[in-house]
């Protein structure tokens, strides 16, 4: 985020002071433009302050308000579009250098679909929205996560148990297992589970949206089910 600011002060190395303590920033990190240098006058006689103009940019506040607004903004239009009023929204510091955008309220899974389907392109869309400049505005990039109604920690616990459950049965009958096509989000959690159960791992195959997980015995081939 861009700040700007007038400063004047009976120096410029003062006014430099003051719109550090203003702004909450180092000194070094301001780009002054000296707009009058000011003058001490004759016994406080025809003295003239000093004044700078003042820029300040945050690249973290950028990305941690800027985008994610962005973001908000645009779920919150799809959302009242879509005849749902009375969402609530919140943003939280992901743990996977991102922002996590939290959507709740009455039929908030309209914006969920089959599977994640709608979610998913709906975070596509934020993303977009989160990172679009505008008449060649500078925004640092900004990696969007939606998620409604807590789904995504709820569908990886599911996926999580899937996964659990076809290893023990690849374990068991020594037949290698098809899971159903995912999305690349949803693969890495299977892949992720099975790499913590020994005599069992994965493989992807399949092309774009027909991509599948296969769960086989390590020494056997993914010959699928």
């Amino acid at each position: 985020m861009k700040k700007e600011l007038i400063i004047t002060a009976k120096s410029v190395e003062e006014a430099r002071k003051k719109a550090a303590a203003e702004l909450d920033a180092r000194e070094e990190d301001l780009v002054v433009t000296v707009l009058e240098e000011g003058k001490r006058g004759f016994l406080g006689i025809g003295s003239v302050d000093a004044k700078i103009a003042v820029t300040y940019t945050t690249a973290d506040e950028e990305k941690s308000v800027s985008g994610a607004d962005a973001a908000m903004q645009f779920i919150r239009q799809v959302a009242e579009n879509m005849g749902l009023d009375s969402l609530t929204y919140s943003t939280v510091e992901g743990t996977n250098d991102d922002i996590v955008l939290k959507v709740n309220g009455a039929d908030a899974g309209l914006l969920i679909g089959h599977h994640g389907e709608t979610l998913d392109a709906l975070q596509y869309l934020c993303n977009l929205a989160a990172n679009r400049r505008i008449d060649g505005e500078k925004r640092a990039y900004t990696r969007i996560t939606l998620d409604v109604e807590d789904y995504r920690e709820k569908r990886e616990e599911a996926l999580r148990a899937l996964a659990r459950r076809k290893a023990e049965k690849v374990l068991r009958e020594k037949r290698s297992v098809m899971l159903e096509p995912m999305n690349p989000y949803e693969r890495r959690i299977i892949h992720s589970a099975v790499q913590e159960i020994e005599g069992v791992t994965t493989n992807s195959i399949g092309v774009d949206n027909n991509r599948r997980v296969v769960i086989f015995l390590e020494d056997q081939p993914s010959d699928g089910e």
